[in-house]
């Protein structure tokens, strides 16, 4: 899906995917054990992340592709249960995967990019989303979590 992105979020980007493949290629190891109910637990968390980001992603991007909602704020779909539920999908096909590799310190890896998320990309989001929607994000942001659905 094309969309504008920013030289900083740029430069975001290339850190998180930094942090996957060196934390995992660093953290996780090969292990020499066969695959059991551990690993089908962690494909099917990777997956369910993956389907949560690529969904929220796919939703909008056809939303928006609806001239009628030129300069609307999305909120439906799975953005209706968190405002960065693309992060959150995120979120979770790491952790999926730092479970694949059955290595405790691999577990970091989703750690640091939740703090990432929080911390960084999060705020700096939300107030570019305060200036580009004004009330219609502030109200959005009252009802709704900000990352993980009925938590957070």
């Amino acid at each position: 899906m094309k969309r504008g992105i920013t030289w900083e979020e740029t430069g975001g980007v290339i850190f998180a995917f930094a942090v996957y493949y060196i934390g995992f290629s660093i953290l996780g190891g090969i292990s020499e054990e066969p695959l059991d109910w551990i690993d089908g637990i962690a494909v099917f968390i990777f997956l369910t992340g993956s389907v949560i980001n690529t969904l929220s992603e796919v939703l909008r991007d056809q939303w928006k592709k609806d001239s009628r909602n030129k300069g609307k704020l999305y909120t439906g779909g799975l953005f209706k249960y968190a405002v960065h539920i693309n992060y959150f999908g995120d979120v979770v096909w790491v952790c999926g995967f730092a479970l694949l590799t059955r290595n405790v310190w691999a577990g970091l890896v989703p750690l640091f990019l939740l703090a990432m998320f929080i911390f960084l990309n999060i705020p700096k989001h939300d107030s570019y989303l305060r200036v580009k929607y004004g009330k219609a994000f502030e109200d959005y942001e009252k009802v709704t979590k900000k990352l993980i659905p009925y938590i957070y």
